[in-house]
């Protein structure tokens, strides 16, 4: 396993992060012996970070991750992200709300302290922007007067970001230097969180916000590294179906682009395996989280790790098509 600093935090991160969203299903169902023997393959292979949401769920995956880290010994052995998200009607009293989430996160995961803490909302310039955006304002001001007060009675370690909503809003958060990392959606199909993309780019044009991120020395957590499932040849997810935030038709999307890149690549590669060293061969990504669902994939996945980064002609390659460029109408045609 590789390590990496997690930006101004001191800690040393795996390279790879367990992810245990609702796209892998794992931590978010009652495969009690798969989740001790995924999780136990995991810390083997040295990972030490395990990125959950108490959305996740509905707070499953916190109770499926300190039952499973309690049965192998080993809650005191990884860091532990986890997540709070503001609802509209949470923000007439966003203190209360953020308490309550994270005394229920301490108390499914059977822990007494979050390594980090993180805003799961997106931020745009107003409020409902985009589904349960609000306002850098917001942000800046009760959201992150109260995640200092609970990092100051020690209960979460750093304070972090999603970086969900529009990238000017975004970059007022990460500009203010509050904030200790962020993660992101970054991925072959979308890497514009981590470069600049076309004008004509068809989907969310994230800005190149790593650079700022960079620039404040913050840890970077790449997100949907394998774009919800579609570059690793997986059908939609049950959570694909419902979420607002990367829904179905993005997913359908992001399968024809699949299509089109795989005529840019050798003859029978791997896209799972392009898709994880594309994202590490960015120089500001700290740590990519993965949703796995089995040893197996832990297995698969270390290799695609020890294949090293891209080569830059593979990236100047990957960069200079158009494969990205499949839209609504495309789709539909």
């Amino acid at each position: 396993m590789q390590f990496n600093s997690l930006g101004s935090t001191g800690i040393k991160v795996s390279a790879l992060a367990f992810g245990a969203g609702p796209i892998s299903g794992l931590m978010t169902s009652d495969k009690h012996d798969l989740q001790c023997d995924t999780l136990r393959r995991a810390l083997e292979a040295g990972i030490n970070w395990i990125d959950t949401a108490a959305t996740y769920g509905e707070g499953q995956s916190e109770a499926s991750l300190g039952h499973t880290l309690r049965a192998l010994n080993a809650t005191d052995k990884v860091h532990i992200a986890t997540k709070v998200r503001l609802a509209e009607e949470d923000l007439h009293n966003i203190e209360t709300k953020i308490r309550d989430s994270v005394a229920s996160s301490l108390e499914r995961l059977g822990t007494s302290q979050i390594t980090l803490l993180q805003l799961h909302n997106s931020i745009t310039p107003h409020r409902g922007d985009q589904p349960t955006s609000v306002t850098p304002d917001e942000v800046l001001g009760e959201v992150l007067s109260t995640f200092q007060k609970l990092q100051t009675e020690g209960l979460v370690a750093h304070l972090g970001l999603t970086a969900l909503g529009e990238p000017k809003s975004l970059r007022k958060a990460i500009n203010s230097g509050q904030f200790a990392t962020i993660q992101v959606p970054y991925n072959l199909l979308n890497p514009s969180a981590g470069t600049n993309v076309s004008i004509d780019f068809a989907e969310t044009d994230y800005g190149n916000i790593i650079n700022d991120c960079n620039k404040q020395n913050m840890g970077v957590f790449a997100i949907r590294v394998f774009a919800g499932g579609a570059l690793a040849g997986q059908p939609p997810s049950q959570h694909t179906y419902k979420t607002k935030f990367f829904p179905l038709d993005l997913y359908q999307r992001d399968q024809q682009r699949v299509k089109q890149l795989s005529k840019l690549l050798e003859p029978h590669a791997k896209l799972r395996k392009y898709a994880v060293r594309f994202v590490l061969s960015h120089p500001h990504i700290t740590s990519a989280i993965v949703g796995f669902g089995a040893p197996a994939h832990i297995d698969e996945t270390l290799n695609y790790l020890s294949a090293g980064p891209l080569a830059s002609s593979e990236i100047e390659k990957l960069n200079s098509s158009n494969f990205r460029t499949v839209s609504n109408t495309t789709l539909e045609n």
